[in-house]
């Protein structure tokens, strides 16, 4: 019987619910779409390397499990090592690879780079027949000769490219021109990966300057476990190698790319999880004002016998039926999402497949655990104030029982909660230490967060006020009803108006923090940087033939090298530290004004090391301590220890520098890599556009190459942040779009409540128009209490973050003054946007019907 009536009840006011319902279907979108793509890329990548991994795979032996090269040259294997391990028992065949990822491929006709620029890394090798092949060869035939390539067929389609078109190859040794022999497919799904192949002989003469391999792969006869072969061919081939069973490849493989799907999958369920706060203030006003209008019906209920009990599981049991609907929806909608997702990825480098969609019982278990829970835990408070009904509401107005008492107590826990948040973020601000700075924000944003939802109401009646003063004079007798049917349920006002305000404040804090940091930059620059130019070297480095092109441009004084050299530190404390070493020529104490702690910049080039304050802090470390450096295959050097840079400055924090010539005395030529970057300055007098131009002339035939003076870079780090900024927005439109629902709703369900009064309103001479005005300036008014209360929190939250970064870089605090009018003019708009429809219905209302609603 009760689920009969709720059903009913349901059914009676479905158009009610319907923007509750959108509300839970896109918020549950969210989180079944998340899953279903983050599952879907993980099942992709571990069937590639499933399918793909050889039995044992032998490779040179490195320290450092991310890097394979040190002092700039690809570590290898022995040509012979193939014949040792070919022959042990149980071994099918033993092939040698050649693969690389600083290889550089350049469509000569563009002049442009050909494969991913950001994500996905270029593989150049070579060709090789293997029993489990991730590609084959779909057009044309595999390389023969110096001068051919095979292309991944995905890379060839992207870059425009076919059988017998020239393709530029650009490695560390130099460049190379080449003809598309043939184009092979994946077997699997692509990742995204770019793919070029050579002989092997090219391969070997082009990629690493030697006849050897980078690995050896072993594949076994099914005599033996893959841990047995791993075993014997250890003992075969001696130390010095890494040898790693097909499962342990898969492993570290899944870990490589693990890490940013794993980031990518909590960072959007956060985002759904905010878009699920919001609307859980829908569902509630939803709910309440539902409640309100059915008092009298409920109150009939409970006359006739209806417990407590009984309302309180009739209004939770339409919860749950809106809960199941959505959840339902939202699922299915999350798959279109996912599959949009998919797409949007493939754009951007990583190619997966609709058609192999990876559902699986998680998906469903997660959306209808968070909808159903959300939804219902969202109605419990109106539940239990319908549930408070009492018999003798069916004999008043509608209305439900006052709680001034409850709405003191109400405001007194907002108020305590928002003052202990604005104590946190006051602390945070002031910690010394960024990581206890961090924990205090985090637990300031969440208080102040639950103190202004929590305050809501009071700060609605009174802001409110306050923005709507002017109504009244503006728009008359619209403006002043607008002011005062905002003011009238502040609570219902306050819920509105917060589930605006979370997504704004987010937008506003992200928008400070985004600014301070390209501020922050912008200022280092200016401060530290003294060199006109700059050229990143991208993953090649920069050739002796790209550094020669480059030194022979007129109006430069000087070019400035950097090299980044692998090492292991011997510290005077026991300890040692793998990092890398800046070695520098002599001239970057001209180009660049270090922020000295202690030491002098003069040391980097005459035969010291610098480090930063923070490494000298953590090993205990002074100016004059000698520090052993390693640079692996037996280069070794004891160095003093001149300079200790000062923090503050993201450009040279973590940063250790050393010189060029230091490090030449200890690693032979041949051994040291290429140059990461160069650091140009203009001759005196010389004008500074056209030596920019020149040197970008020069260097035309390297289009991954990065040459900017100080203006373009700083707009290239300009641009890398508004990125950030912009994906923020984007993944926070979900929780606005549901924000602006319950803007609509709110009113919708407000015009339904206040029938009888619009056509009381009506009958004393309010026209159309000021009705609908009336419903519009509500609107705004409320979008607009939402949108202060954001911009208060966000900016609150900003500037609190970019004080406790001050010292790791984010040492300008700058305030997005157009953004924040963005936002506000931006809010009015929404304001204008939702209360279309409801005015519209309002104006279309029968007096004399309206008059006689009971």
């Amino acid at each position: 019987m009760l689920l009969k009536t709720s059903l009913r009840s349901f059914l009676a006011h479905k158009g009610r619910m319907a923007l509750s319902l959108i509300a839970v279907v896109l918020s549950v979108a969210f989180v079944s779409g998340t899953l279903v793509f983050s599952n879907t890329a993980t099942s992709t990548f571990d069937k590639l390397f499933a399918s793909t991994a050889s039995d044992v795979s032998l490779r040179p032996h490195s320290d450092r499990s991310a890097d394979q090269q040190v002092g700039g040259k690809t570590r290898t294997v022995p040509v012979d090592t193939v014949r040792k391990v070919a022959g042990l028992p149980g071994v099918r065949t033993a092939l040698g690879n050649v693969f690389v990822s600083n290889a550089v491929l350049v469509d000569p006709a563009s002049n442009k780079t050909v494969g991913p620029t950001t994500g996905a890394p270029t593989l150049t090798g070579n060709w090789i027949e293997t029993p489990r092949p991730s590609l084959e060869v779909t057009s044309g035939h595999a390389p023969q000769g110096p001068d051919q390539v095979l292309l991944d067929a995905d890379t060839a389609k992207k870059a425009g490219l076919g059988l017998g078109s020239p393709l530029r190859l650009i490695t560390g040794s130099g460049s190379y021109d080449l003809k598309i022999s043939g184009i092979a497919t994946f077997r699997t799904t692509n990742p995204g990966a770019a793919l070029a192949f050579l002989d092997t002989p090219t391969a070997q003469k082009l990629l690493l300057g030697s006849t050897a391999y980078t690995s050896v792969e072993l594949f076994g006869d099914g005599s033996r476990g893959n841990d047995q072969l791993k075993a014997e061919a250890a003992t075969a081939v001696g130390a010095g190698f890494d040898l790693k069973t097909a499962a342990e490849q898969k492993a570290e493989n899944v870990k490589g790319v693990g890490s940013f799907l794993s980031f990518m999958k909590y960072a959007m369920l956060g985002f759904a999880g905010i878009s699920l706060l919001v609307g859980g203030f829908l569902i509630i006003n939803t709910f309440s004002m539902l409640v309100a209008q059915r008092t009298r019906e409920i109150g009939l209920m409970r006359a006739i016998g209806g417990s407590r009990t009984q309302v309180n599981a009739s209004v939770l049991i339409e919860a749950l039926i809106l809960a199941v609907l959505g959840s339902t929806l939202g699922l299915f909608g999350g798959i279109g999402l996912a599959m949009l997702l998919i797409r949007l990825m493939g754009a951007a480098g990583m190619n997966l497949t609709s058609a192999s969609l990876e559902i699986g019982a998680s998906v469903p278990v997660a959306s209808y655990t968070v909808g159903v829970l959300i939804t219902v835990l969202a109605a419990f408070i109106p539940a239990r104030r319908a549930a408070r009904i009492s018999p003798m509401s069916a004999l008043r107005d509608h209305g439900t029982p006052t709680e001034a008492k409850a709405n003191r107590i109400r405001a007194a826990i907002g108020l305590v909660l928002t003052a202990g948040g604005a104590a946190l973020l006051v602390a945070a601000a002031r910690a010394h230490q960024a990581a206890t700075g961090g924990s205090l924000l985090g637990l300031g944003v969440v208080l102040t967060l639950i103190g202004f939802v929590v305050t809501g109401p009071l700060l609605a009646a009174g802001l409110v006020r306050v923005l709507g003063a002017a109504l009244p004079a503006l728009f008359g007798p619209a403006g002043r009803l607008a002011q005062r049917n905002a003011i009238r349920n502040p609570r219902r006002t306050g819920a509105t108006g917060a589930a605006l305000m979370i997504g704004l404040a987010l937008v506003v804090g992200a928008s400070v923090f985004t600014t301070s940091m390209v501020s922050s930059t912008n200022e280092q620059i200016d401060r530290s940087v003294g060199a006109d130019y700059i050229v990143d070297g991208g993953r090649t480095g920069l050739t002796p033939a790209m550094l020669s092109a480059a030194k022979s441009v007129k109006g430069l004084d000087h070019l400035t090298e950097q090299k980044e050299i692998p090492a292991t530190l011997a510290l005077p404390d026991g300890s040692k530290s793998e990092t890398e070493l800046s070695a520098v020529s002599p001239t970057f104490v001209n180009d660049f004004r270090l922020p000295v702690k202690a030491g002098s910049s003069a040391a980097i080039t005459g035969g010291g090391i610098s480090v930063d304050e923070d490494f000298a802090a953590k090993h205990h470390l002074s100016v004059g301590d000698r520090i052993t450096v390693d640079y692996g295959r037996g280069h070794t050097q004891s160095l003093e220890l001149g300079l200790i840079t000062a923090k503050g400055n993201s450009l040279f924090d973590g940063n250790l520098f050393t010189g060029i010539d230091s490090v030449a005395k200890v690693v032979p030529a041949a051994e040291l890599p290429q140059d990461a970057a160069l650091f140009g300055k203009a001759e005196a007098g010389a004008d500074k556009a056209k030596v920019l131009d020149s040197l970008q002339n020069s260097l035309k035939a390297y289009p991954q190459l990065v040459v900017k003076d100080q203006a373009g870079y700083k707009k290239i780090v300009q641009d890398q942040v508004n990125t950030l900024l912009y994906m923020v927005i984007g993944l926070l439109f979900l929780a606005i779009v549901v924000a602006v629902l319950g803007v609509v709703n709110t009113l919708a369900l407000s015009v339904v409540e206040r029938t009888r009064e619009i056509g009381l309103l009506r009958a004393i001479g309010l026209s159309r128009s000021q009705l609908r005005r009336m419903i519009r300036l509500e609107s705004v008014v409320i979008a607009i209490f939402g949108a202060v209360l954001g911009t208060g929190l966000g900016l609150a939250w900003g500037i609190t973050a970019q004080r406790v970064l001050s010292g790791k870089g984010l040492s300008t605090l700058a305030i997005p003054t157009g953004t924040i009018v963005e936002v506000l003019l931006s809010s009015a708009v929404i304001g204008l946007l939702a209360a279309l429809l409801p005015a519209f219905r309002a104006g279309r209302m029968n007096v004399l019907a309206a008059i006689a609603t009971d």
